[in-house]
């Protein structure tokens, strides 16, 4: 049996879970998601608990009963409470502001960079160098940061770029002078 999919996922106060056909809804105060559910998995939706059981042993549903058990677990966190990702901008002149659900960034290129914000995720910036995005559906959060991340990605000589909140860049020794 799959150590994450055996788990039961507790649902809060204010969320609810339903099933129709093959497609599980998760409702909650800050919004609705949904997604498939794999033929060789069911649902068993209790008041405050909800279960993922696989029909079989076979070794791709054993790897999608894991899958879809994180799958609803992270639905439920994010219309319950959501998501948060936090990117640093280092370099001198590299700042950021929002204007309309576009990211406006200047990133040390010869012009700025727009970059347009999906809808569903909230951006804002702090001290023009800190972007704070925020969303409840986890994977389009996590694209969305290493997007804006891939504008201009820290190297590792001066350590300039955009970096997620808390990531070691590993810096290298620069280049070693001559001797004559």
């Amino acid at each position: 049996m799959s150590r994450v999919g055996k788990l039961p996922i507790k649902v809060p106060s204010g969320v609810a879970v339903a099933q129709e056909n093959d497609m599980i809804t998760v409702t909650g105060p800050k919004g609705t998601l949904s997604c498939r559910l794999p033929q060789q998995l069911e649902l068993e939706i209790e008041p405050e608990v909800v279960r993922i059981k696989r029909q079989d042993d076979a070794s791709p549903t054993r790897g999608l009963h894991g899958l879809m058990r994180s799958l609803v677990y992270n639905m439920v966190h994010g219309v319950s409470q959501g998501f948060t990702v936090v990117l640093e901008i280092q370099g001198t002149g590299y700042r950021a502001e929002v204007q309309n659900n576009v990211l406006n960034l200047s990133l040390g290129y010869s012009h700025p960079v727009q970059f347009q914000v999906p809808e569903s995720i909230k951006a804002s910036v702090e001290r023009q160098t800190v972007i704070r995005l925020d969303g409840i559906h986890k994977e389009l959060l996590g694209q969305t940061a290493a997007r804006i991340r891939a504008l201009r990605p820290a190297e590792p000589y001066k350590g300039k770029g955009i970096r997620f909140a808390g990531e070691h860049i590993h810096r290298k020794v620069g280049k070693a002078g001559s001797k004559k």
